[in-house]
């Protein structure tokens, strides 16, 4: 398995784990250490779940967490007015937690492919306007905290 799949995977799991938290009232160690042994590249019902790089996941779920008040911070402002981000369903919720934490906390991920892929985390669950938001949410973040990679001229 490729990095970016297990990459992917670990993303995946991140957003999943957010949710169960938030749902479940659960501590991030909890989670982490559930998802570790009882989810991450199990099969779970007749579902074989992905595989996942342990410490991008790690850093992903223990990241949200320890820097949610300015994660949840920057996803607000982003957001439509009269729509802050409690007000969003608890799965795009995660899903632009995770993502807004990459972008502003791992610049060794380019920022079009932190948009993508969660772009693509957002396909795993849902056809409608939930992926078209997260990808305006994320892009407008990612042009704001990243703007360095999107002034570049094209190569």
């Amino acid at each position: 398995m490729s990095r970016s799949e297990m990459r992917r995977g670990a993303r995946l799991s991140a957003v999943q784990a957010l949710y169960e938290m938030e749902v479940g009232g659960r501590g991030v160690v909890e989670a982490m250490a559930e998802f570790e042994a009882f989810w991450i590249g199990k099969e779970v019902e007749d579902i074989e779940l992905p595989k996942a790089e342990i410490a991008f996941f790690r850093d992903l779920l223990g990241g949200v967490v320890r820097e949610q008040r300015l994660v949840d911070r920057s996803v607000d402002e982003l957001l439509a007015s009269g729509w802050p981000l409690k007000r969003v369903e608890a799965v795009v919720r995660a899903i632009l937690r995770a993502g807004a934490y990459e972008l502003a906390f791992r610049k060794d991920v380019p920022a079009r492919a932190v948009i993508s892929e969660y772009v693509a985390v957002a396909r795993s669950f849902y056809e409608g306007e939930e992926v078209g938001m997260v990808n305006a949410v994320l892009d407008r973040m990612a042009r704001e905290v990243r703007a360095e990679e999107f002034d570049a001229p094209a190569v």
